[in-house]
């Protein structure tokens, strides 16, 4: 038996931090469900290496972390679409992922206060590039953008070529590995409280994290 046999997962993400993440809680045994929009199927079905499956909408971006879940089409602008979800939520998910700007689940009643009510024990996260308020929290960026942000690129490179991004998307897939393990100790503290909560996962802030000893380093001696 797998560790996560028996969990139900509504994956309403898209690209890579957020799939990344539930893909490793379906390899280890998780129900995954994703939801695409039918008129905007996630954007990484049409990339990757194979021009043929980039045309068949079977990029390998997405097939590495679309593999191991079950998929279906709603689309959210309709209220039919939100009822069936709702209704998901309700009879089925244990958790609820998503990874849209912030507010945008929020303004089609299907945020973390709205799907709570249908099902108190849920375990609801969002993964944004900033966060769900603050400065930025409006904002939403892609891998590159928060390596710059953060100073990552900054650390990169010699004097001569200036700054340089990582070559691979090591923040989106940071950001999904921390996801997992974030819905990983929910899971865990819902088996020991009989209750749900409230994830909210922000790029920026992994970034940090994957430089502690520099940022230790800076506030300790400049």
């Amino acid at each position: 038996m797998r560790p996560f046999e028996g969990v139900k997962i509504l994956d309403c993400t898209h690209v890579l931090a957020g799939p990344f993440a539930t893909y490793q809680l379906a390899v280890l045994g998780a129900d995954v469900i994703k939801v695409e929009d039918p008129k905007e199927p996630d954007q990484s079905r049409e990339t990757g290496g194979d021009p043929a499956l980039n045309k068949a909408r079977m990029g390998t971006s997405f097939l590495t972390q679309g593999s191991n879940k079950r998929s279906i089409a709603l689309d959210l602008k309709t209220e039919g679409a939100r009822e069936a979800l709702k209704r998901l939520v309700r009879d089925w998910a244990d958790v609820f992922v998503e990874n849209y700007r912030p507010g945008a689940f929020k303004a089609l009643g299907l945020g973390y206060e709205d799907l709570s009510r249908l099902k108190p024990r849920l375990i609801y996260a969002s993964m944004t590039a900033f966060g769900q308020d603050g400065p930025r929290g409006t904002q939403t960026a892609y891998d590159h953008a928060i390596q710059a942000t953060s100073g990552i690129t900054a650390a990169t490179g010699t004097p001569a070529s200036g700054p340089i991004k990582a070559g691979v998307p090591v923040i989106d897939y940071a950001t999904g590995t921390m996801g997992a393990f974030a819905l990983s100790a929910a899971l865990y503290q819902s088996l020991r409280t009989g209750k749900g909560q409230y994830i909210d996962m922000a790029m920026l802030d992994v970034a940090m994290i994957l430089q502690g000893s520099h940022i230790t380093d800076y506030f300790h001696s400049g």
